[in-house]
Formats: structure tokens, sequence, C-alpha cells
């Protein structure tokens, strides 16, 4: 199976009180609704007065077009000033620009520093992103250990991509000792969120593991998601 790699975007919440979450709030909620030039209003009232969930947004809704013509110079300057003020998503997102070259040069140099600056405030889709970047030796020299803890940070985090790419580590040794128990553990788990071809590298695996084996595999899957509460 293959190490899985998913852009997400990284649309935050903000989760303090104030006026300016209220704004936020309602600009969200009419994004939803898919009345894009309230939410267009809203963020861009509150990004011009410097506010970093606004800036990101808005950076998001230029980056796909969302009711508003594409434009990636415009994105790109969102995030980056999203970004100087320490939002893990914006530097997500930053980092996906860089990758992908939208609209610049791609700059794997450059988008690993930004995904590490999000995975080390704990976010899941960089941590992926970086464990990915290490397995193919993109931007840094091939590095299965390094992977390995990346994806071990987000799968903890129950982020099923990383969940199923710990899988595929442990079943074909790559980066640490073989463990069929381990891989169909993380397979089950991600799985269980819906992933397919997670399902398939559980049955797979299964297929290789004794009895007494598949059962300390449940069980211990089990026992992660009453430690994690999922």
């Amino acid at each position: 199976m293959k190490i899985r790699l998913v852009w997400l975007a990284a649309l935050v919440v903000l989760t303090v009180g104030s006026n300016a979450h209220a704004d936020y709030n309602s600009g969200s909620l009419a994004l939803q609704n898919g009345d894009y030039l309230t939410a267009y209003n809203e963020f861009k009232v509150l990004a011009d007065k410097g506010d970093a969930q606004s800036q990101n947004t808005l950076g998001m809704m230029n980056d796909i077009g969302q009711g508003i013509p594409q434009n990636y110079s415009e994105a790109f300057r969102l995030y980056n000033l999203a970004a100087a003020q320490g939002l893990a998503a914006a530097q997500y997102n930053l980092g996906v620009v860089y990758i992908m070259a939208k609209g610049l040069p791609q700059d794997y140099t450059e988008a690993m520093k930004w995904f590490r600056k999000a995975a080390d405030q704990g976010d899941a889709k960089a941590q992926n992103t970086l464990g990915t970047m290490y397995v193919k030796g993109q931007g840094i020299a091939q590095n299965a250990g390094e992977a390995f803890k990346w994806y071990s940070k987000a799968a903890d985090q129950g982020f099923p991509p990383s969940q199923e790419n710990l899988g595929v580590m442990y079943s074909s040794g790559q980066g640490v000792p073989q463990d069929l128990v381990r891989a169909h553990v993380w397979f089950n788990l991600a799985a269980s969120r819906g992933l397919a071809n997670a399902q398939k590298g559980r049955d797979d695996v299964a297929g290789k593991m004794t009895p007494a084996q598949i059962t300390e595999a449940q069980r211990l899957a089990s026992e992660w998601m009453i430690n994690h509460n999922k």
C-alpha cells in the first residue's frame, strides 16, 4: 500500500469571546449557507483589522475561488499575514501553496518550513504532511524514522490518514520493525473512520496473522479508542 497524503483546507473557528468572534461566526454561517458576498464582507472587515482567523479564511476563499474570482496572489498575501501571527492553520495553508506551486515556483524547502511551524503547534494535517515529505525526501533527506515520528503525533490525535500511514509502515517494516499486530491496529482505527484503503490494508495483514494475533490487535484498537474517547 502507498503512504497517504491528504491536502485539507485548514479552516478554523475563533474560540475567544469578543465582537470579532461574533462577526467571524456570522461570516462563517454565511459561508456555510452559500452567501459568499456576506461572508466576504464580514471577513474582509476583520482581516483588514489584523484578525488572523479572518485573514486565513479570506485567503482560502481567494485560493479556491469561493464566491469570488480565484486569486493566488491575494491568498498568498493573506496566508502570510495570518501565518506571521502564528496561526497554525494559515502556516499549513502557506505550506500547501509552496508545495503545490499555486501562483509561484514550487519550493519544498519553504513548504517544509511552514509545515514544521504548524506541526510544532500540533496541527495534525501538517504533521502528516511532514511525515510524507520525509518518506519521499521532498525538501529534506529521506528519513523513515522522522516520518514515523510525525505520523505518530498525528495518529495519536485521531487523524485517519496518519493512522493508515502507520499501518503501511508497520506492515512493510518501513522505518520500524515489521509488526503485523500494530499494523492491524492502525489500519483498523483508520478503517473505522471510513478509509477504504485502510480497510483493505487491515484485511491484507489479517490474512497473514494468527487468530490470537487478530484478537490482540482488536483489543489494542478498542483500548486506544477508549483511552482517546473516540
